[in-house]
């Protein structure tokens, strides 16, 4: 990416929901390493119904040299897909990437992401499965299994075969990001494979990378009940129903 005067070449989106008390360290780690990129940038803060202090603590952190910081709030919490799409359907770079709040991936996996853009794909997703990637904090022991068993029923549902959708770091060119954001119709936390299936549906090149990840407590997303872990299943059957039109043909982007 070549920096262009007054051109945000670089959107990062992190949805929030009350992440007052982790945001902070979170924009700081972020705005610091891309300050010193040789582009511009700008992070988008979606604060999703937040209920604490998260919009005004990213207010207070104010603009950093080079990087231009926003935050967008509504009410009442609609979800973490929500949230993602909102920020990709404001962002105006021509690289656009979501990322969680919690830093459980560190910012600098993004140019491993960005080496597979610039080879020509349009997607690069951050994948904790690949053997070059390194877990420095696991998840409990059922919490994993069930991730699994899911992660085999969703590829065979939807066809893909991606060893893990849910790690919160990937990157988008514009024209993809565009075309898939618009597409989205789930706002859970299902919606990155909803998101894979359109883009395999579209003929995107989806690239994957490995990260260094860290699970990190006190999520904001708990899926620790039978209730919810329904739920997860109920939105995953949702994603065919909801592009039945489409049938995978879908028109040219």
């Amino acid at each position: 990416m070549e920096k262009e005067k007054g051109a945000i070449e670089f959107s990062l989106v992190i949805p929030a929901y009350n992440e007052a008390d982790r945001i902070v360290p979170t924009l700081g780690k972020t705005t610091a390493y891309l300050q010193g990129r040789p582009f511009s940038s700008e992070v988008i803060v979606v604060s999703d119904g937040s209920t604490d202090n998260t919009r005004g603590v990213v207010e207070r952190m104010g603009q950093r040299d080079g990087v231009r910081i926003r935050v967008i709030e509504y009410h009442p919490n609609r979800g973490k897909g929500y949230a993602v799409r909102t920020g990709m359907q404001e962002g105006s770079g021509n690289i656009l990437m979501f990322m969680d709040a919690d830093y459980a991936v560190p910012i600098q996996a993004m140019e491993d992401g960005l080496s597979l853009i610039r080879r020509g794909y349009d997607i690069a997703i951050g994948s904790r499965a690949l053997a070059a990637s390194r877990v420095l904090a696991r998840q409990n022991v059922l919490r994993e299994l069930s991730a699994r068993i899911y992660t085999l029923i969703q590829n065979r549902y939807l066809g893909i075969s991606f060893a893990d959708t849910q790690c919160g770091f990937k990157l988008f060119t514009r024209r993809a990001a565009r075309a898939l954001f618009s597409r989205q119709r789930l706002s859970s936390v299902i919606f990155d494979p909803e998101i894979l299936y359109l883009a395999e549906g579209l003929g995107f090149r989806i690239g994957e990378f490995p990260v260094v990840w860290r699970h990190v407590g006190n999520s904001r997303i708990q899926y620790d009940s039978l209730r919810k872990a329904l739920f997860v299943f109920q939105e995953l059957f949702r994603i065919k129903r909801l592009h039945k039109e489409a049938s995978r043909n879908f028109p040219d982007v």
